[in-house]
């Protein structure tokens, strides 16, 4: 079954998660995250987000994105695929 569409809305603010197949790690280290991190913040400026908090764990992490247009799934696409 399908999943259903994301509501996006200008000015919403999402909490977003990714987690590692089977729960296995997704950074090997601090440089990892660093990459995620930097690329994180290309994305902030093509999309306009911001990012008022962010977790980052072995195996997950969390993001706290505010949009100031309805993009989230575009920019997320973006991001996962140049991480």
């Amino acid at each position: 079954m399908a999943r259903k569409l994301r509501i996006q809305c200008p000015g919403a603010i999402y909490h977003v998660i990714n987690r590692g197949d089977r729960r296995e790690a997704i950074f090997e280290d601090d440089q990892d995250r660093g990459r995620l991190l930097a690329t994180l913040t290309e994305a902030c400026e093509k999309t306009g987000w911001q990012v008022p908090a962010d977790c980052l764990m072995s195996n997950h992490f969390h993001l706290a994105i505010e949009t100031r247009q309805p993009n989230l799934v575009v920019g997320m696409k973006w991001l996962l695929g140049n991480s």
